[in-house]
């Protein structure tokens, strides 16, 4: 049987007023298989790419924040439900490290669903 699950890109903009961006990560919810999931890879050759001087570890510590609101209950968002969550980590930002837009599917397992998003939209050719 298949679930209904929603995703969005977890995107690094190094320099927000020139609107270029890497794909660095996803955010991954199912609500019947009460699942939240966040997996982030941050390619620092792409990222300094676009801005020679970005702060490498800065970037590093916000993603990392993506993946601590999935799996911990500690933090602002530590005692709200997992779709509270998905919706305050994917809500509309302009800071460097932003999501873009939610997207939704069908899924069996949400876990290799989401392994196979970030090998298909963050990973490089």
């Amino acid at each position: 049987m298949r679930d209904v699950y929603e995703y969005a890109v977890i995107r690094v903009v190094p320099r927000v007023e020139r609107g270029e961006l890497i794909n660095a990560g996803v955010v991954l919810y199912c609500q019947p298989r009460d699942y939240l999931c966040a997996r982030v890879e941050l390619d620092e050759t792409r990222l300094h790419a676009l801005d020679a001087h970005a702060d490498v570890d800065g970037v590093r510590h916000a993603l990392g924040a993506y993946e601590l609101s999935c799996t911990t209950d500690a933090g602002p968002l530590g005692g709200e439900p997992l779709g509270s969550r998905f919706r305050w980590l994917t809500a509309p930002r302009s800071t460097i490290v932003q999501t873009g837009p939610v997207h939704a599917g069908l899924t069996a397992d949400p876990g290799a669903e989401l392994e196979r998003l970030v090998a298909r939209l963050v990973r490089s050719l």
